[in-house]
């Protein structure tokens, strides 16, 4: 009878996984505060109540919001604030590079 094969400890898919993980700004944290502000570039949060300026990522997240938060006042979806149309960043136009997503630091 033979002996079982040993694996690896550690599969490059694994550790190219942690080092992608550990080095990306999921939007968490102190780190994404600005991010999930909103200040810069709008961040993961897209559209702004227009009664209390809490964010939120689409239309329904904001129905939802308005509907549990302001339920007096009737739900106008043309007065939601739009944040990635209001703080557009001074892009040039010739630049034919794409834009990265959320990047993090690369501190490990």
């Amino acid at each position: 009878m033979t002996g079982k094969a040993k694996p690896k400890k550690h599969t490059a898919k694994e550790i190219a996984a942690k080092v992608d993980a550990a080095t990306t700004n999921r939007g968490g944290g102190k780190a994404g505060r600005a991010d999930r502000s909103g200040v810069e570039k709008g961040g993961h949060a897209k559209y702004e109540c227009p009664h209390c300026k809490t964010t939120a990522p689409d239309v329904k997240s904001m129905q939802i919001h308005h509907d549990a938060r302001h339920p007096k006042i009737p739900f106008e979806e043309d007065k939601i604030v739009n944040l990635h149309v209001t703080n557009v960043t001074n892009v040039p136009e010739s630049s034919s590079k794409p834009r990265p997503g959320v990047r993090g630091s690369f501190k490990k």
